[in-house]
């Protein structure tokens, strides 16, 4: 076989992992981001001041923020199961040593500071567990798209053939939930009536990028012969067309259904595709083309893979929409935000049973298809995924309480209560805005150009399968290239961001 084929061999006819094993492995990056922040007040409780090494601050980020993960998918796989008990112990640890070196002349009794966290007030403005969902997505991504072609990856965690739900299956329609939950359509909050269409025309002008990254990502894979999993998308379709085409699909809808019933009209679309699928001829098609034998002559069969499973990803959309909606109505106290959490976790069990469901009478997970079972997956383990990152600030609230003064970045900002008087009821003043400091952060960075990090994570990937053997690579070259990988794309990111510098004009 020449080298092509054999590294799409490597990537084909795999069947997936666990949804337990999914689970445990998404929750290392709440956990990550805890470890982190309890760091820093540790650190602020010592020195009196906040980490202000831009040098430190990124060795601290890359770290603990992205280096476990790059472990866990790889040499540390086997034992993913305990990864998160062991990070948990390490935060449960700091925050032990935090709570008892605070000094003793500004210590508050424990039952006095949980009080004031239940009535604590949080900066309605900005939700830092959408920014980091969203950044996370991105950078377990990057890691997966490199690593999957190294034999240390674990193949259950690739992409399924067919049915099935691997890691990768499931950071395609992650990518959509957390555009999902930022679109204009969710953060428009003028209450002056727009035309109807004037978030369509607006998509029109930003997803031209994606359209030209995609068909450059086509003519790079096709001049240089460049490996690729066919069934994924089929020949010439990608994924940077399906999101420019799910997210105008979406302002269509949005356009013409209210969108607080984007929820309604995800349910709708989700089911009558898979009513589709189980009633008529095409599950056939998709699996094996018009002809039965995997026919690719013309462009619909050699894109059907790509072309139907739109269908599916935009009902994922517009039910994220209604997620994003949903968050961003105005919580501004801690007992909100727990209620919120208490609520989406009654959702999260729902959708799980739903999927239960679905898998036993109509059809099992499948990510080619994007049938029914994976778009009820796919929200549900985003919801889990989100649902971790709210409780991750919560608690880093909490802690700062411990230690007045102390900065967490990509953190709630914590401020003061409303007036009482009706007229201010919704106002809330900012104490210290926490953004603004001049600490450097890698979850911002990132956040500031998070389509420029996916695009170099694309290039990088094909420029070490050119140069490099990776289907014979030890283990030990193998995590150094993804740490030399990884860190180059985020120190990139991390000089950008010092210099203000925004690669976006559309």
């Amino acid at each position: 076989m020449s080298q092509k084929h054999l590294k799409e061999a490597f990537i084909s006819n795999l069947n997936g992992t666990s949804l337990v094993e999914i689970s445990f492995g998404l929750s290392l990056a709440p956990l990550c981001l805890l470890c982190r922040g309890l760091l820093l007040i540790l650190y602020y409780l010592h020195c009196g001041k906040p980490l202000s090494s831009r040098t430190y601050s990124l060795l601290l980020d890359f770290l603990v923020l992205v280096s476990p993960l790059l472990f866990s998918c790889t040499v540390l796989s086997p034992i993913i199961f305990f990864m998160p008990a062991i990070i948990a112990a390490i935060c449960a640890g700091v925050f032990s040593k935090i709570h008892s070196q605070r000094k003793h002349e500004i210590r508050v009794p424990f039952r006095q500071i949980i009080r004031e966290f239940q009535e604590t007030y949080l900066d309605p403005e900005y939700i830092p567990a959408i920014t980091v969902f969203r950044v996370y997505v991105n950078v377990l991504t990057s890691i997966s798209i490199l690593a999957v072609d190294f034999p240390q990856y674990p193949r259950r965690y690739a992409k399924a053939e067919t049915y099935g739900t691997g890691v990768m299956d499931f950071g395609v329609g992650a990518f959509i939930f957390g555009n999902a939950v930022v679109c204009p359509e969710v953060r428009q909050k003028s209450l002056v009536t727009q035309p109807k269409f004037s978030n369509l025309a607006r998509q029109f002008f930003s997803v031209w990028p994606l359209i030209f990254l995609g068909i450059g990502r086509l003519l790079s894979v096709k001049s240089i012969e460049y490996h690729e999993h066919t069934s994924e998308y089929g020949v010439h379709w990608n994924f940077f067309f399906t999101l420019a085409f799910v997210r105008l699909a979406a302002s269509l809808l949005l356009a013409i259904f209210p969108k607080n019933s984007s929820w309604i009209v995800a349910i709708n679309l989700a089911v009558l595709y898979q009513l589709i699928l189980n009633t008529t001829s095409l599950k056939m098609f998709i699996l094996h083309g018009s002809n039965g034998r995997d026919t690719r002559v013309g462009f619909v069969n050699a894109n059907r893979e790509g072309l139907l499973s739109l269908f599916g990803y935009l009902a994922i959309y517009m039910a994220s929409v209604q997620v994003g909606l949903c968050l961003l109505k105005v919580r501004s106290s801690v007992k909100g935000w727990v209620e919120a959490v208490c609520f989406s976790l009654l959702t999260v069990l729902v959708l799980f049973l739903f999927l239960h469901v679905s898998q036993a009478y109509a059809d099992p997970v499948s990510r080619r298809m994007a049938n029914l079972s994976y778009c009820i997956w796919v929200i549900a383990h985003c919801l889990t995924f989100l649902i971790c990152f709210v409780v991750t600030d919560l608690t880093l609230v909490f802690t700062k309480l411990l230690v007045k003064g102390s900065t967490v970045p990509c953190c709630w900002n914590v401020v003061k209560p409303p007036n009482t008087s009706k007229k201010h009821e919704m106002e809330a003043v900012p104490i210290r805005r926490e953004g603004k400091l001049p600490h450097m952060c890698l979850i911002s960075a990132i956040n500031k150009n998070q389509l420029l990090f996916f695009l170099l994570a694309n290039v990088m990937t094909g420029a070490v399968n050119v140069l490099i053997d990776t289907i014979h690579s030890k283990a030990a070259f193998t995590l150094c290239i993804l740490h030399l990988y990884m860190f180059l794309n985020c120190l990139i990111m991390y000089i950008l961001h010092a210099k203000n510098i925004v690669l976006k004009f559309w």
